[in-house]
């Protein structure tokens, strides 16, 4: 039986400020392959108290680079499964950019489709500042970077065993 918790925004946060300009040797560096911006989020999820889903090809885990889950480093497998996990592990929701908090994922796109993952961390006069990996930022308004559209995924709850 699956029960709900809830997720630590603040601790994603916390882990984003410590890692943001560097990487953490538990976990392998996507920038030269293809970006390093979602496995970072992912990174930060889990240090918010995510447990991960080990569910072959459609869970989001991370043993080691060649053991992981596509959504823990794609930007649209990680989408899909956050928007459409029903077993263990995160689950969020797209909400309006105008309504983004501190620990909310943004993901930035083009005609092309999303590429880029951010987290938000801070929000200063309704605007998101946000840390990330690939381009590696704290505390970077989102203004400043160049996109044609952005979703913002609220996760703010997880499946568990128990």
């Amino acid at each position: 039986m699956l029960k709900t918790i809830e997720l630590d925004a603040l601790k994603a946060v916390e882990y984003a400020k410590k890692w943001a300009f560097s990487r953490n040797p538990v976990y392998a560096d996507f920038d030269g392959l293809g970006g390093d911006c979602t496995n970072f989020i992912s990174q930060c999820l889990f240090a918010s108290g995510a447990p991960m889903n080990y569910t072959r090809d459609v869970g989001w885990y991370y043993r080691d680079l060649n053991d992981r889950a596509a959504a823990w480093s794609g930007v649209e497998f990680f989408y899909r499964f956050m928007t459409e996990n029903k077993g263990v592990g995160p689950f969020g929701s797209v909400i309006p950019l105008a309504v983004a908090e501190r620990g909310d994922v943004i993901q930035l796109g083009d005609d092309t489709g999303f590429y880029h993952s951010l987290l938000v961390v801070d929000v200063l006069d309704g605007q998101p500042y946000v840390a990330s990996h690939t381009s590696d930022a704290f505390d970077r308004p989102l203004f400043s970077y160049m996109f044609d559209c952005c979703r913002v995924l609220r996760i703010r709850y997880a499946w568990q065993n128990g």
